[in-house]
């Protein structure tokens, strides 16, 4: 193995803790300020009406970071969104940073390939997503898994940028399979924003139940996904 080859399987191995171990130490850094302002559901509603134009951004700041950051729910992020910008700004916000966080994995996923990819998912788990999204349908195999409930989504996208799907395709197919979802967590935060609380638990428990089954068929998802693309290759009907 040369130089190059080397440095980059370190990277490959190193790159992901490095990036938590830079979160973690401005986090820690910043405690006192973050705790006082998500210490309620009043004080987050009120910084974003005292900073005005630069609430979106440092909202769409957070959302981006805890994409990068997988394993911190999503939800909770977008249900903040919803809370603090209402429906359809909690959903653009979202949008927005979301994208902007997906973007960032995608590059890492393409630059590291598929060792980094292999060395934070383990080879199982990588080896079923590429089962399923492999072949010259990658874009539908990725769609699918982004609109199927409980399917690990931000971690996908490491994945993505290490497969062969088009960096457009990428943005095409993440962004509408996960608006669904993006839209569902912001209805639910604005409604309790509102104390449309009915509301908020009907949403909330379809939510629950989509994820429940999303964990429980995962497999059976992904082998679905696999023989939809197989399928589509095929040129089956």
């Amino acid at each position: 193995m040369n130089t190059s080859g080397r440095a980059r399987t370190v990277l490959s191995i190193l790159g992901f803790p490095a990036v938590l171990l830079v979160v973690a130490a401005v986090a820690f850094a910043y405690r006192h300020p973050l705790y006082e302002l998500f210490r309620s559901a009043e004080s987050v509603r009120s910084w974003v009406q005292d900073s005005g134009s630069l609430a979106p951004l440092a909202f769409m700041a957070v959302q981006a970071v805890q994409v990068i950051l997988f394993f911190i729910p999503g939800e909770v992020v977008q249900l903040a969104g919803g809370f603090a910008f209402g429906v359809w700004g909690g959903t653009l916000w979202s949008v927005l940073g979301i994208l902007a966080g997906s973007l960032f994995n995608f590059g890492v996923g393409r630059a590291l390939g598929r060792p980094f990819v292999r060395a934070v998912f383990g080879a199982d788990r990588l080896r079923r997503i590429e089962s399923a999204t492999a072949g010259g349908k990658a874009a539908a195999g990725f769609f699918l898994l982004f609109v199927i409930p409980g399917i690990p989504k931000d971690a996908l996208t490491y994945v993505a940028g290490a497969s062969g799907l088009s960096f457009a395709s990428f943005i095409v197919v993440s962004t509408i399979g996960r608006l669904p979802g993006i839209v569902g967590s912001s209805y639910m935060g604005a409604a309790v924003f509102d104390r449309d609380y009915t509301a908020a638990i009907v949403v909330m428990v379809l939510a629950s139940i989509l994820f429940f089954l999303g964990l429980v068929f995962r497999d059976a998802l992904h082998v679905l996904v696999s023989r939809v693309v197989s399928r589509l290759k095929s040129g089956k009907r």
